[in-house]
């Protein structure tokens, strides 16, 4: 490892390290609060973190990035609270300085190049889509994570739907639908109401409906094009709802959402009380394994290196579902990942540094 020094505890190393956030994602902002999260654990560790924008990257007046991790507290990027709303991302496009059409800021490659490992805390589109993943494999830069295939595979919904139905990971029954297509109702698509439509390839449950009426199908697509070119539409399981965190191919406890009001939503997922999440789940000792083993089905049949999560439904009879796969959950105060990986006794500090230790192994 390049002048990495070891310390005396389990794989700790002290090293220059890039916390990846931001972008151009609707889910840009819970980004930051996953990168101040791990910024500030990686810190305590000892490491040399800058916590930076892929968007809007770094730079000043001499562009002379010498010692720059002995400067990391101060060229780190500022963050604040989640907003109760996507943010606007035409705005942050117009905030940037040099209004490049590189997706990459000023400086970004450089000093991920100059890190012992980027810590990818990215969220939503270019992120968890694996195309940073496969520029940097070009680049020769060590990332945390799965690979760029599986995160491919993992970000479009319609895809990896198709994939559990052909492996046997039971999934809600659904399809795609891409805009300007016939899908005046849900029958036209073998579906019955009520039914589930989100976007394809985004995260947060950002523009997700529940329809329980004819009449509110139209006024789902329309939200769902909001965001994204092609839509999944699917059967609508009523029951709980649960994750399950996987890491190095191995399942977590499962974890169970209750939120206060509503659906498990961008709102819910991001304001503190409102949800009420139970490590371990009250479940049946075997509804509970047969979920942690679908977890692990689902990371093998991707490919989802390191560590990921899973999110379930189950209905009144017992039979689970698998929603979709996570391959960069949520490192924020209320994510349910570092939860679980509480309730086999590892905190915080110690899931971060598990999963670089995890992801470097692929070097």
């Amino acid at each position: 490892m390049k002048g990495a020094k070891h310390i005396e505890r389990e794989w700790l190393y002290i090293m220059k390290i890039v916390v990846l956030a931001g972008g151009l994602s609707t889910e840009r902002d819970v980004s930051f609060k996953t990168g101040e999260m791990v910024t500030k654990a990686l810190r305590e560790d000892g490491h040399q973190v800058i916590l930076l924008d892929v968007f809007m990257g770094y730079s000043d007046k001499e562009e002379d990035l010498t010692g720059i991790f002995g400067r990391a507290e101060e060229v780190s990027v500022k963050t604040g609270n989640i907003p109760e709303v996507a943010p606007d991302l035409a705005e942050i496009k117009a905030g940037r300085a040099d209004q490049s059409d590189n997706f990459f800021g000023p400086n970004v490659i450089e000093l991920c190049r100059m890190a012992d490992v980027v810590f990818m805390a990215l969220h939503g589109e270019n992120g968890e889509n694996g195309k940073i993943q496969a520029a940097f494999d070009l680049f020769g830069i060590r990332y945390t994570g799965t690979g760029y295939l599986g995160s491919a595979l993992a970000m479009d919904k319609g895809m990896a739907k198709q994939l559990f139905v052909q492996n046997g990971i039971p999934t809600p029954k659904g399809v795609s639908v891409t805009r300007g297509e016939n899908a005046e109702c849900a029958g036209a698509l073998g579906l019955s109401l009520p039914c589930v439509v989100k976007p394809c390839r985004g995260g947060s449950s950002i523009g997700v409906s529940i329809v329980r009426t004819q009449d509110e199908f139209g006024d789902a697509l329309a939200e769902g094009f909001r965001w994204e070119n092609e839509l999944v539409i699917e059967e609508y399981i009523e029951g709980r709802e649960f994750s399950v965190g996987v890491m190095d191919y191995r399942a977590l406890p499962v974890i169970e959402i209750a939120p206060v009001e509503g659906f498990y939503d961008y709102r819910n997922k991001y304001k503190a009380g409102s949800a009420v999440e139970t490590c371990p789940a009250d479940l049946p000792e075997e509804v509970a394994e047969k979920m942690q083993r679908y977890a692990e089905a689902v990371a093998q049949v991707l490919g989802l290196e390191t560590y990921s999560r899973m999110d379930f439904l189950m209905n009144a009879e017992h039979e689970v579902f698998c929603l979709e796969a996570n391959t960069l959950p949520g490192m924020t105060p209320t994510s349910l990942l570092p939860q679980e990986a509480q309730a086999v006794g590892m905190n915080f500090n110690q899931l971060c540094e598990k999963i670089i230790e995890l992801s470097l192994r692929r070097y």
